[in-house]
């Protein structure tokens, strides 16, 4: 476990709020918080669990996962190969199901929407940043970035400047008419950060956003992300295996074999304004 990171009992601010907001629990096996305050959360998740039947071969991906994400709260889920890192943020995106448990998000229960509610819902308070970018090859990045608007309830005259101001959000407005496949890696990853932006979501998730960047690209891609969430707010869940990432969050959650292994709050949290190094 890295020096920067240990098991919470804080005494700084920060520390006292984590205690004053949230209640530590304990299963028995690992350690948990739920906050004290039920409207302060964005995401809940209680005994999650995830099967995969294959004829009679099952799988198990997930089990009794349980925690708690607060509004405007920068979270890192780490973890192996086959650790259930994947299959979490893609329940956690509305992209799949749970086989056990359940799953609040924004203090309603996912099971309680029908399947084009929770499309609406993945397209306007959701947006994903993934390590491969995927962007359209043959379009402008201004017109990548435009595609979420497609299919949501705001009005098409309105399309351009969101995706335009999306894009100057993340230092591109000199590519606007460029393709993807005229950008550099980390121009393509803030391209997808715009993306993730343009209808406001209140959740982005970013699946190994530095993982196929070199050093300088990716502070500029980790700078993005912090400013989004200390300045405008947006609750942060990153998906990474790179503890240096990791530690520019709040809280590291491990999981191993499935299951949470570590919920830790990072004491000396990094900044990537200071530097960033793979």
């Amino acid at each position: 476990m890295s020096l920067r990171a240990k098991r919470s009992n804080p005494v700084t601010n920060q520390g006292d709020r984590l205690l004053r907001e949230y209640t530590r629990k304990d299963d028995g096996k690992h350690a948990y918080y739920h906050s004290k305050s039920k409207d302060m959360n964005i995401i809940s998740e209680k005994n999650l669990g995830k099967t995969y039947e294959n004829e009679d071969v099952s799988t198990i991906a997930l089990r009794e996962v349980s925690f708690d994400i607060r509004k405007g709260e920068f979270v890192a889920i780490m973890g192996p190969s086959g650790s259930g890192k994947s299959t979490l943020l893609q329940i956690l995106g509305l992209l799949d199901n749970s086989t056990a448990g359940k799953y609040i998000f924004d203090d309603k229960d996912i099971n309680e929407y029908k399947d084009d509610a929770i499309a609406h819902l993945r397209n306007e308070k959701m947006g994903f940043v993934f390590q491969a970018f995927n962007l359209m090859p043959r379009v402008s990045i201004l017109k990548n970035v435009e595609l979420p608007l497609v299919y949501s309830p705001i009005p098409e005259k309105e399309w351009e400047e969101r995706a335009r101001k999306a894009l100057v959000d993340v230092g591109l407005e000199h590519r606007l008419d460029h393709e993807p496949s005229q950008l550099s890696g980390g121009e393509k990853q803030r391209v997808a950060i715009a993306r993730a932006l343009v209808c406001n979501p209140e959740v982005i998730f970013a699946d190994e956003p530095t993982g196929n960047l070199d050093s300088k690209s990716g502070q500029i891609v980790m700078e993005i992300l912090e400013d989004l969430n200390k300045r405008l707010g947006h609750t942060v869940i990153l998906i990474t295996h790179e503890t240096y990432t990791a530690e520019h969050a709040e809280r590291i959650i491990r999981l191993k074999d499935g299951m949470i292994e570590s919920d830790i709050k990072v004491e000396e949290r990094l900044s990537a304004k200071d530097n960033f190094v793979k």
